[in-house]
Parts: C-alpha cells; structure tokens; sequence
C-alpha cells in the first residue's frame, strides 16, 4: 500500500492537502500572535488569509512547522505545501482510509463486472434458489461492508507504510530464487490460515451472526464474492498482512499479489462447474466453491485442495453435481408442462 500512497501523494494528494491545510493559514497566525512582523506592511497577505476556512483550520494540530516559514509570511503564503507532510501520521491514516475504500470499490465493480459479463453463466440465475433481486443484492451487502472493513484495515496498511514489516525493494537482497519461491510460500501461508479461519467461521457459535450472511447466495455470482459481514471479510484477510511481518517479501509483488487475491475471490464466485481439467485436485478453484456454497461443509480452502484434504472436508467436484443441471430440469419441466396445455 506504501506505493500506491507514494504514487497518489505525488500526483494528486500532496495538491489536495496543500489545498485543505496550506501551511501559510497557520505560519500568518503564528506570526500574528508572535508580532513577527508589521501588520501593515503585510496586510494583503494576511487579508489573503482572513478567510472563514483558514481561520478555522489554523487550530488544527500540525507538526513543527520549518523555522523560515514562521519568521515570514509571504514565504510562507507562497510557499504551496500542507502543514501536514507526507510522513505525518493524521495525513497518512486519513489517505490511506481513503485510498483503501476507493480502492477496493474499483477492484470489485472492475473484476465482478468483467467476471459477470464474460465467465458468469447467466442461465444460473433461472436456478430455483437463485434469490429475486439477489445481484442488487449482492452490491448492497457489499457496499455496506466496505467501510468498517477498510476501517479495520487501516491498522495493517499503516504499519506497512511506516515500515514495521519485512517488505523490501531489492530484489538482489534475497536473490531470485526467493522472489518466485515466495509467491508460492506467501499462497499455501495465507491459504491455510484461511481454511482454518473459514472452517471456525462455520461453527455454531459464531457461524449465524458472522458467516451465514455470505451463505444466503447458495448460487452466488461475482457480485457476492465481497458481499458478506465486514468481521467475516476482515477475518478472512488478516493472513494476508500477518505475512509481511513474518516472511520478506517484494514490495511490488506484495502489490501484486494483493491484486490477485480480489481477482480470485471474485473468480470462484462465479457458480462455474467445470471439471476434469488436470489441475482440479489440486486447485481450489470456482466449481469447487460453488460445491461450498451448496453444501456448507466442504471445501473451505482458497487456493489448494490440500488443507480440506487434511481437514477431511474436501468434496471433488464432479459433473453430475453441476447446478445447471437443476436449471434444466425446471426448464424442461415448463416445457412440458406448456405442451401439454397447448394438446
């Protein structure tokens, strides 16, 4: 998230927050309070400051501002910068909350639109427990959990950015062969706490109030990959980040690898039940969720088959399983229940 930060500080951010809190609404007032200088002598540049907004923001906590800009204010009044600096912990978790709630609205409508319009098989939602209205519904459960998922986040993305984690830049500093051995490391790690996660997520105690939610689109499309109780879509994430602070890992693949983990989860939500390709018992992929989705209990697992083979919770998915099927029989139940009226 540190670079996403650094790109949108360098070509948006640092003119929006030198906008809100320019750092010549506080150097004029300190400089009025200290008598640093002639009021008369700098009258157009304090009445360019006398404004309602930069009287108000001029009680607003900041960091030590640089001694120059105190002791002159027209300096300071032509000098466009905020009073709160890239490293400055408010401008920081405010950026990022706001970085991370943009962000992840444009991963999900990007990759649940594409998914929906090009893999999604529309005939799904003739399926008899395919909800009325259930896409519509699908976004708004999703849109209401954003935020407190963002906000639970926030912690995970501000340690990253003030680098309390093992996330480097060169990749000469681990060598290549880490580099590749870590991508396969940082998804059997994230991949087997998740399962576990998931599985204590279908228990009893908690699996009503916290998980049952996501299980209410028993034919789930794209746009229920995120739509679920913002503790539930938090639970499943915190694998991801505990990794930066165990294993060394890229920044940019980190970014990457982050972007991925979206992808996938929309991918497998797309009620798909193709099977016998030569990856199927090895790949926790989308025919493999949707048999989750049916039948609660089975295939917990993200990436891998491997942890619900361990956990004896894996199901094979297999042909005659296909939803679709059920589909087709509805349908040509109506057919001939049609032809029989028109004999």
């Amino acid at each position: 998230m540190d670079i996403v930060l650094h790109l949108a500080d360098e070509y948006a951010l640092d003119r929006v927050w030198a906008h809100l809190l320019p750092v010549s609404a506080f150097t004029t007032a300190s400089s009025n309070a200290a008598g640093l200088y002639n009021a008369s002598s700098h009258a157009s540049v304090v009445a360019s400051h006398s404004s309602a907004w930069s009287q108000l923001i001029s009680h607003i906590p900041h960091p030590p501002l640089p001694d120059e800009l105190l002791t002159s204010p027209i300096v300071a009044s032509q000098t466009i910068v905020s009073a709160w600096p890239r490293d400055y912990l408010p401008r920081q978790i405010i950026s990022l909350f706001i970085l991370t709630l943009v962000g992840i609205h444009a991963l999900y409508f990007i990759f649940a639109s594409l998914s929906y319009k090009f893999i999604f098989n529309h005939d799904m939602m003739k399926h008899p427990r395919f909800l009325k209205n259930q896409i519509k519904l699908e976004i708004q459960s999703s849109l209401q959990a954003f935020p407190l998922m963002t906000l639970l986040t926030l912690p995970w993305f501000v340690a990253e950015v003030r680098g309390y984690t093992k996330l480097y830049d060169d990749v000469e500093e681990y060598g290549w062969g880490y580099f590749f051995l870590s991508i396969f490391l940082f998804l059997a790690f994230t991949d087997y706490l998740i399962y576990w996660i998931h599985r204590w997520e279908h228990h009893p105690a908690c699996y009503k109030w916290l998980h049952k939610p996501h299980h209410k689109w028993i034919i789930p499309t794209p746009y229920s990959s995120h739509a679920f109780h913002p503790l539930d879509g938090y639970a499943q994430s915190i694998p991801y980040h505990v990794f930066i602070h165990v294993f060394p890992l890229h920044r940019k693949l980190y970014l990457g690898l982050f972007v991925f983990v979206n992808f996938w989860t929309i991918l497998i939500h797309d009620s798909d039940m193709i099977t016998g390709h030569p990856l199927e018992t090895i790949i926790n992929g989308p025919a493999h969720h949707t048999l989750h989705h049916m039948y609660f209990t089975v295939n917990y697992g993200q990436y891998f088959t491997w942890a619900d083979r361990m956990g004896k919770s894996y199901r094979q998915p297999a042909a005659e399983l296909d939803p679709l099927l059920e589909v087709k029989a509805v349908e040509a139940k109506k057919a001939k229940t049609a032809l029989g009226k028109e004999q």
